[in-house]
């Protein structure tokens, strides 16, 4: 017996089903991709489509801006002290 084990990643294929809200249909997110992506729910977000798939995105250059100043001010407070001895 052979046993083939896989893990969920940026690549693999995850298939999920339409469902229904309120007159329209909709596709949900699970909490484990939005984190992937570092999208929060209140994000607002790009589809775009090439008439055969559909790609979602965070909305706006600006957000993407403000989302790598912030993550480097979170490296820079988390790693100041390796800066600091590298820069000596």
């Amino acid at each position: 017996m052979v046993y083939v084990l896989f893990y969920l990643t940026e690549v693999d294929v995850m298939i999920k089903n339409l469902v229904k809200h309120g007159n329209s249909w909709a596709l949900v997110i699970d909490r484990p991709i939005l984190d992937l992506l570092n999208i929060a729910p209140e994000d607002p977000l790009e589809i775009t489509t090439d008439g055969r798939s559909v790609v979602v995105s965070p909305a706006g250059v600006s957000d993407h801006s403000e989302r790598v100043r912030a993550a480097g001010e979170r490296i820079q407070e988390k790693y100041a002290g390796a800066f600091k001895k590298l820069a000596e």
